[in-house]
């Protein structure tokens, strides 16, 4: 077989990380099996539909490396990959449906659905549409349609049948036709619903693998009967879960925060790191290897080996990940991609010394503005860097540690991490002072944290002057 599988995204928002996730696995899966990924735009929603949406779409995949073998911009066999450039395909095929006795018009007003609708809530039943125009006549219909009269096209589905499929995640599954809906398939407007549109779509388009989230395993009966009716083929499906929020309560959504693939690079997330942590969400290679590349996770990649059970999306275990990533960044790459996460009082001059310093701590690339503030802002004692600052001594003895070390430093004519550092240690040793008081309260007084990088070359970088006067800043501050 050769595999063919598809990512179809609609362009009605932002596209959401788990979506993302989907088309990471549709790419793999196709890559190793020497086969092509699609990319179609299922853009049949022109309500939903936002401006330059199919734009962004084809935006973010590119900025995640995700390339497509056909779609927009590529071309292929198949196109156009738009469907809103597809109607008369999709017309054509209700028509044949209506003359396999497979599908109906419709001609029920909006008004009478609802009395339908209001009257299953009263008594209680599931809502589905009752039948009554299934049983027109072809005299009744053709009057109707001549009359002009507005009406949809309803998949005709059969009575008390066992629709079956197997699911490479979940195993077979088994639905009783008489819960399933006569759902529309082509719109009063001459827009096919989904449920038609991505059936014709997937098999003219010789999709061998739907891999797609849980939430459309409700409707694969749908189209289950739909390619039976069409007396084609079906494909492989692979449900897979949805993601958790970051808590585990519920599906990931935006009110727990933001969701968007786009977001994630907003924040400073790099997207091989994202791509990583998707990689391992409910999959895992038999030697438990978290840390991999693309061409690892495709030599490995199978939908049958996925949790049927939905994950957490831990964003501790990503910032872990991204931490790595960026440690593994060349400098100069570094450099380049930290850039637009700089605020604007950042010392340019600085950039290089301070990243060197802070690499090893940062796990997004918009944490430099929380871990260097410090080296060019001014910073506040507060009641809560006092505790820090006398660590169990008393202010007459922190202010004489203090000006003693002020005396010392004063002395450095070559402000250099060796002098610094010599300077200090000889001063703690002379007096005796403990060490672990001693350098954190000169690490409080002149950076205002508790945790920085290392202390010796961040004085450096802070510069003579600047450390002299937070120093005698923390003396006032304690006289008070």
């Amino acid at each position: 077989m050769k595999v063919r599988t598809r990512m179809a995204p609609s362009p009605t928002g932002d596209m959401h990380v788990g979506s993302l996730a989907i088309t990471l696995k549709n790419y793999a899966f196709a890559k190793r099996h020497h086969g092509q990924f699609i990319l179609r735009i299922e853009d049949t929603d022109k309500i939903r539909e936002v401006n330059d949406g199919i734009e962004a779409i084809q935006r973010i995949l590119k900025q995640y490396s995700l390339d497509w073998d056909e779609g927009p911009g590529v071309g292929g066999k198949f196109e156009p990959y738009i469907q809103s450039q597809r109607l008369a395909i999709y017309q054509e095929k209700a028509e044949e449906l209506i003359a396999k006795g497979k599908a109906y018009h419709c001609f029920c007003s909006k008004e009478r659905l609802q009395e339908v609708k209001e009257k299953q809530q009263v008594e209680k039943t599931a809502p589905k549409y009752d039948g009554f125009c299934r049983n027109l006549s072809t005299k009744e219909v053709k009057k109707k349609l001549d009359q002009k009269q507005e009406s949809v096209i309803r998949l005709k589905v059969p009575e008390n049948t066992k629709i079956r499929f197997n699911d490479l995640i979940r195993g077979e599954i088994v639905v009783n036709s008489d819960t399933v809906n006569d759902q529309v398939l082509m719109k009063s407007d001459g827009y096919p619903t989904y449920h038609l549109a991505v059936v014709v779509d997937d098999h003219l388009m010789e999709i061998t693998h739907i891999m797609r989230g849980e939430e459309w395993i409700s409707s694969t009966p749908k189209h289950i009967l739909l390619y039976e009716a069409f007396g084609w083929e079906l494909p492989i499906f692979a449900h897979i879960p949805i993601f958790l929020n970051p808590d585990g309560k519920g599906k990931m959504s935006k009110r727990k925060g933001t969701v968007s693939a786009q977001s994630f690079l907003d924040q400073g997330y790099l997207p091989d790191a994202l791509l990583n942590f998707l990689m391992i969400l409910g999959w895992a290679r038999p030697d438990n290897v978290e840390i991999m590349n693309m061409k690892e996770y495709i030599d490995r990649f199978d939908p049958a080996d996925i949790s049927s059970k939905s994950v957490v999306f831990d964003l501790k275990k990503l910032d872990w990940i991204n931490g790595i990533y960026i440690r593994k960044l060349e400098p100069a790459k570094l450099k380049q991609k930290i850039e637009k996460f700089l605020p604007n009082d950042f010392p340019e001059d600085k950039l290089d010394s301070i990243l060197f310093l802070i690499r090893e701590r940062l796990e997004k690339l918009s944490d430099v503005e929380e871990l260097t503030s410090f080296f060019y802002r001014d910073i506040q004692l507060n009641a809560q860097r006092l505790k820090l600052l006398l660590n169990k001594s008393s202010s007459e003895k922190v202010i004489m540690q203090l000006q003693k070390t002020i005396l010392e430093l004063s002395t450095i004519n070559s402000w250099i991490t060796a002098n610094i550092e010599n300077a200090l240690r000889k001063l703690q040793e002379n007096k005796e002072w403990k060490k672990n008081q001693y350098f954190m309260m000169i690490r409080v007084a002149v950076t205002g944290k508790k945790a920085t990088p290392p202390l010796f070359e961040t004085i450096e970088i802070i510069g003579k002057k600047l450390t002299l006067d937070r120093l005698n800043q923390a003396i006032k501050f304690l006289s008070n």
